[in-house]
């Protein structure tokens, strides 16, 4: 392991830049993976947990504008910008240094008129961004758990009031998160029905999607479909995810419920 170079030196913020195994990894704080780079393929999505989250594309394909809080290397967004040309990303990311390590490290290209980032503390921007957003991303950490300011019953009640329907809120969490049940019972609370839920392929973290708006169902058909779209556009393998929708979530032979 090569350590390249510490661009916040000591205590709980420090940012680690770590190359190993032609992977490079973004630390914020502590040992944990904020983000990840393979450096002979930039462009691919390293972690699974990242392409878990973007499988929002089976429930909402075509956004207009994608709003992500937590940027960390930025490799979402920047997958979003690259291959999404009609789509807009603005991320909030509370903590300058963290975009200029991704700029500098992680490929993170500069604002334009599709790419925005705001420095500012999510909690207080989303709910400045009311029926603003197709898609609302939560990937925001402190120390290894959910942003404190992120999971809070308003917080939600405000993520909801930022998507405009048919809208997705997709929320990362660990998923041995003490908190988890909790966490999930105020999204529903916020949303007025259950999110739809999917482990990542690893195990470690669980992606929250909560609906505003859109059919109470989907058929398996139709996600299969939006699936090997999404392969055929931009090389995900969404289809991978279908066995784990069903193992988590009501349905039946023919339908998921959301």
């Amino acid at each position: 392991m090569g350590k390249l170079r510490t661009l916040l030196g000591g205590g709980d913020r420090g940012i680690e830049i770590v190359d190993e195994g032609g992977v490079r990894h973004l630390h914020i704080g502590g040992r944990a993976i904020q983000s990840a780079i393979r450096l002979d393929e930039p462009d691919r999505l390293e972690l699974d947990y990242v392409r878990a989250m973007m499988a929002f594309l089976l429930f909402r394909p075509q956004p207009r504008h994608v709003l992500m809080v937590g940027l960390g290397g930025g490799s979402m967004a920047r997958f979003i910008h690259q291959r999404m040309p009609r789509t807009r990303v603005t991320v909030a990311e509370i903590d300058a240094e963290v975009l200029a390590a991704a700029r500098k490290y992680f490929h993170f290209p500069e604002d334009d008129r599709r790419l925005r980032v705001v420095i500012g503390d999510g909690a207080s921007i989303v709910p400045e961004q009311r029926a603003r957003a197709d898609v609302l991303v939560l990937d925001g950490f402190d120390n290894g758990e959910t942003a404190s300011g992120l999971c809070t019953q308003p917080f939600y009640d405000a993520a909801f009031a930022a998507l405009r329907a048919p809208g997705v809120l997709v929320a990362n969490f660990m998923a041995d998160d003490r908190r988890l049940g909790r966490h999930l019972e105020r999204i529903e609370q916020s949303f007025g029905r259950a999110p739809t839920l999917l482990l990542a392929e690893e195990k470690d973290n669980l992606i929250a999607f909560a609906h505003r708006g859109g059919p109470p169902r989907i058929a398996w058909s139709e996600l299969k479909a939006r699936a090997l779209g999404a392969n055929s556009l931009y090389g995900l393998r969404l289809d991978q995810c279908l066995a784990p929708l069903r193992q988590r979530n009501p349905h039946t032979a023919r339908f998921l419920t959301l």
